[in-house]
């Protein structure tokens, strides 16, 4: 069966990770990326020998670690094409960053009667939040629907959109179906109706080149453990005149001017929306990890990914039993269903295999309920994957085959 699999030069990138044992596949990078020792390394220094708080300290060491600090929110912008670095604004993950812009722009903008244009496809975090503010602002949501081979279908979202819609939120790469978004074209859509765009990018951001300016989009937001990074430290940008007119969201120190009991006053973006002592390390742990997918570069970390796309795809289609979900050029991404078998069961089978994958509905319930399943099984790639994992993971669902029948 692995004949019909195409040879590729895959990246030798394995013995960077010292999590990934020998004869491991780790094929759940979608979840959440393996560390490079890089990153790891980084992390290691900042508490062992260099540690200190921000922004408040006039010792040394301090004065140090904020310079560190703000280097990594200009290396950050830099990733994205950030006009400023001051348009990048640190948070716990993209969930934060979406809640802040639904809370402080969605708060301070919208008004009973506006609307909100999401997609089927969308995780849980960008669609709980935007209900939350809607309910509060008398807004509603209206829902975009996919093509037949999962993409936001932007034809059909185009005939819904209208002068009433003030934000669009969508995922820049599905999260489940690996499907990527035309982020130029849903910009233009929303801002020819007076919509800004804000775009999920968790999925885009570790494997593809992303330029805010040149997408066009109001708001990126994305999590740095996907990108080969720490947990607990994402980003959000804005642009600059969007983030000068928000209100904080929370309140706390190093956000402020001037505190009194009479009124207070706040700094500008990005310390506004940065209250209380920041994730520092983490910060530091995301500089290193976008040094590190940098020195491989984007483009060789898209076409290595979509190699074993392809290979996986072409090998799992040979199986009558499988069915494969999303478009054919997925990115990074390889969702299926065996006929008969709970994803669960799947990868508990592929788990004794010491093949890891994702079984469930991914935080995508509205998406399971289109496709009309309760959950899938999800194989995603990452830097460190080659040919051998892909051939794992297909003796493993051969096993499940034979296994149920």
């Amino acid at each position: 069966m692995m004949d019909a699999i195409v040879s590729t030069r895959p990246l030798d990138l394995v013995a960077d990770f010292p999590a990934i044992p020998e004869g491991w596949a780790y094929l759940d990078t979608a979840a959440t990326a393996q560390k490079p020792a890089q990153v790891i390394d980084a992390i290691a220094h900042a508490y062992s020998e260099t540690y200190a708080t921000v922004h408040r300290g006039v010792y040394q060491r301090s004065a140090e670690m904020t310079l560190a600090f703000e280097a990594a929110r200009r290396r950050v912008g830099q990733f994205i094409g950030a006009n400023a670095p001051e348009e990048v604004i640190f948070v716990r993950g993209a969930t934060e960053g979406i809640n802040l812009v639904a809370q402080s722009w969605g708060g301070a903008f919208l008004k009973p009667g506006d609307r909100i244009m999401l997609s089927v496809l969308e995780h849980h975090s960008n669609i709980v939040p935007w209900q939350l503010i809607a309910e509060r602002a008398g807004a509603e949501i209206d829902v975009a629907p996919l093509t037949e081979d999962g993409r936001i279908d932007l034809d059909a979202m185009a005939g819904m959109l209208t002068d009433r819609h003030k934000l669009v939120a969508l995922a820049h790469v599905s999260n489940v179906l690996g499907s990527v978004l035309d982020a130029r074209r849903a910009a233009k859509l929303a801002h020819d109706a007076g919509a800004l765009l804000l775009l999920d990018g968790c999925q885009a951001v570790p494997r593809m080149p992303i330029d805010v300016q040149a997408l066009g989009c109001d708001f990126y937001v994305f999590s740095g453990h996907k990108l080969y990074g720490p947990t607990g430290i994402g980003v959000l940008w804005g642009r600059a005149d969007l983030l000068d007119a928000m209100p904080p969201w929370q309140g706390g120190g190093a956000m402020i001017d001037k505190v009194s009991f009479s009124g207070t006053t706040f700094a500008p973006p990005p310390a506004r929306f940065e209250a209380g002592t920041p994730h520092v390390v983490g910060v530091l742990g995301l500089h290193a990890a976008v040094d590190y997918v940098t020195g491989i570069g984007l483009d060789a970390i898209a076409a290595h990914e979509e190699a074993l796309v392809r290979e996986a795809r072409s090998a799992l289609s040979a199986m009558n039993s499988v069915r494969l979900l999303g478009p054919e050029d997925s990115a990074g991404i390889v969702s299926f269903a065996v006929e008969g078998v709970h994803p669960h069961d799947v990868g508990t089978i592929l788990d004794e295999s010491r093949v890891a994958i994702r079984a469930g509905h991914h935080c995508a319930q509205p998406l399971m309920e289109h496709l009309g399943l309760d959950a899938t099984a999800r194989a995603s790639f990452g830097v460190y994957n080659g040919r051998k994992d892909v051939e794992a993971l297909v003796r493993g669902i051969e096993r499940v085959t034979r296994i149920f029948g």
